[in-house]
């Protein structure tokens, strides 16, 4: 706006400021209503607000809840017949592949010596002692299951048939005794050699005469000494 006191290049001069505040007001009102200013270069992105989740839990919401075991075995049987009705036939061999080889490889493990895949009652130093004893003597009743055979086929033969029974006491009492020479000898070694532990006694003893009893290639955990080894 002109004044009658101000001359034509001061009216210009207003004029051009009043056009360059009303430009930069536009603009300062086009930034806030449009999108935001381009960050700088030194600016940091904001947190997130959450920890970064576990890859189990990551993977557990893309795969869904994930069911509790089976608390029995008709509910694992159960399962394993639902899993294999949503297989093709060529899933379900490689599956049974898998499964065969899985238990072979535990079998073999355990037969090494691997308390990982022992059962309980094999496993410990002191269990292992048992077994080396057990392992380094000829014992009587490791030749029940070969001459219960034979007396099976010596029944056969009625000629045999009277001797049988003797034959079968005699055996009986002479597996009995070298059964209690075995399990004495195992508790005194033990206690010798484990002097705190608690595993002794008659459960002991039917431990080592359970495993005297299997023929040497059949027993689980495989022997590591050969007989007449000093244990």
């Amino acid at each position: 706006m002109k004044l009658p006191w101000k001359s034509g290049a001061d009216a210009g001069d207003a004029t051009a400021d009043e056009t360059t505040a009303d430009t930069s007001a536009s603009s300062a009102a086009s930034t806030d209503d449009g999108a935001p200013a381009k960050k700088g270069a030194g600016a940091t992105t904001p947190g997130k607000g959450r920890p970064t989740p576990k890859r189990r839990e990551a993977q557990a919401r893309r795969t869904g809840p994930v069911a509790p075991p089976p608390t029995t075995r008709a509910e694992a049987r159960a399962r394993r017949k639902a899993q294999k009705a949503t297989l093709t036939k060529e899933e379900r061999k490689q599956l049974r592949a898998e499964r065969t080889r899985a238990r072979t490889e535990q079998r073999e493990k355990m037969m090494s010596g691997d308390e990982r895949y022992m059962i309980a009652r094999d496993r410990g130093p002191v269990r292992a002692y048992v077994r080396d004893l057990v392992d380094s003597r000829r014992n009587f009743a490791g030749l029940f299951m070969p001459f219960a055979v034979l007396l099976i086929v010596a029944m056969m033969v009625p000629n045999f048939a009277v001797y049988i029974n003797l034959v079968m006491l005699l055996f009986v009492v002479f597996m009995v005794i070298d059964s209690v020479i075995l399990g004495r000898m195992v508790n005194k070694r033990v206690r010798e050699r484990f002097p705190e532990s608690t595993d002794t006694g008659f459960k002991l003893g039917l431990y080592a005469f359970t495993r005297a009893m299997q023929l040497r290639m059949m027993r689980a955990p495989r022997p590591r000494v050969s007989v007449g080894d000093e244990v």
